[in-house]
């Protein structure tokens, strides 16, 4: 399905995403060395339902999941880049932290994700990959409009990665959202510019660049969510989610 919103919906869109704006930069401060991941999954809980939010994640269990996710928020810890399930474990120093959020408010769903290094370390090629997913959501957004396609976001997000040097996985990227968290229209982290789904105001986009440092190839922990680089690489993740407007793309994620 691919749901375009009313301009009357929007401002409720913006409130979505100004929550889980502020739940990512309030958790990124919190996030210290010593910090239980645990933890973070607990004070999400209690900002998301202090806001009248549901969680997007506590009750999805899609096919390529095990059971209901059964937590609030994602963590992804060094080699660990999407949908990690928070666990028993205290963050170290150096450690390349991916958060990532989805929660419905006033019936709009938002969605958007952050990497960082926790503490004072900086491994080797933590910053550039970080930096990298940052620069290619920033081309993906900025190419996206009413008229364009989405393969112009896929070919302009691509274009970012390929030129840093990382492969791309074209498993899991960016998709529709609205009334729901994932919905159509697929939008693949590289692609030919041109191609797909011509854009629409109205049409909610989450848009995930991320990167493994040296493999395009994914493997799933035994607690059957968590996927992580099959080399055992550095990972990183960044994502926003977008309205298309009249003239252009309004990013709903910013932290304020």
């Amino acid at each position: 399905m691919i749901e375009i919103l009313k301009p009357s919906q929007l401002p409720r869109a913006r409130q979505a995403g100004a929550l889980v704006a502020d739940i990512l930069q309030t958790m990124k401060a919190r996030a210290t060395v010593g910090t239980n991941l645990l933890d973070v999954d607990l004070w999400t809980k209690e900002m998301i339902l202090g806001a009248g939010a549901e969680s997007c994640y506590v009750d999805y269990a899609p096919s390529f999941g095990r059971g209901p996710f059964g937590h609030y928020i994602c963590t992804g810890v060094n080699d660990a880049v999407l949908h990690g399930k928070p666990h028993d474990y205290v963050l170290a120093d150096g450690d390349l932290l991916t958060l990532d959020l989805a929660v419905v408010k006033d019936g709009l769903a938002a969605d958007a994700a952050i990497s960082f290094v926790v503490g004072e370390k900086r491994p080797a090629g933590s910053i550039e990959m970080i930096d990298a997913t940052e620069r290619a959501l920033a081309a993906g957004i900025a190419v996206a409009g009413p008229g364009a396609r989405i393969g112009d976001i896929s070919h302009a997000i691509g274009t970012v990665l390929h030129d840093a040097g990382y492969p791309i996985n074209v498993e899991f990227g960016g998709h529709g959202i609205g009334s729901t968290m994932h919905q159509d229209p697929h939008v693949s982290n590289t692609g030919r510019a041109g191609r797909g789904y011509k854009l629409r105001p109205g049409l909610l986009l989450a848009l995930e660049p991320w990167v493994m440092e040296d493999t395009d190839e994914l493997v799933t922990d035994a607690d059957g969510w968590t996927l992580r680089s099959k080399t055992g690489c550095l990972t990183a993740h960044s994502e926003h989610t977008i309205a298309i407007t009249d003239d252009g793309a309004e990013i709903l994620t910013s932290a304020r």
